[in-house]
């Protein structure tokens, strides 16, 4: 993690965290409801919910 300024930080994103997010912005774009870490799971195939919010929570 690099931090530029007092309120600016970078973190770089693993392949994984990339297609999480993916799947987050194109299911919350589609369905305009909140997606939870089932569904992102069910959507990646074998990454377990779990994993998905422990992902999200770095």
């Amino acid at each position: 993690m690099r931090q530029l300024g007092p309120e600016v930080l970078f973190v770089e994103l693993t392949d994984r965290k990339k297609q999480i997010l993916k799947v987050v912005v194109e299911d919350y774009v589609r369905t305009a409801e909140p997606v939870g870490s089932k569904a992102i799971a069910a959507e990646m195939g074998g990454v377990s919910s779990a994993t998905i919010r422990n992902e999200l929570s770095d």
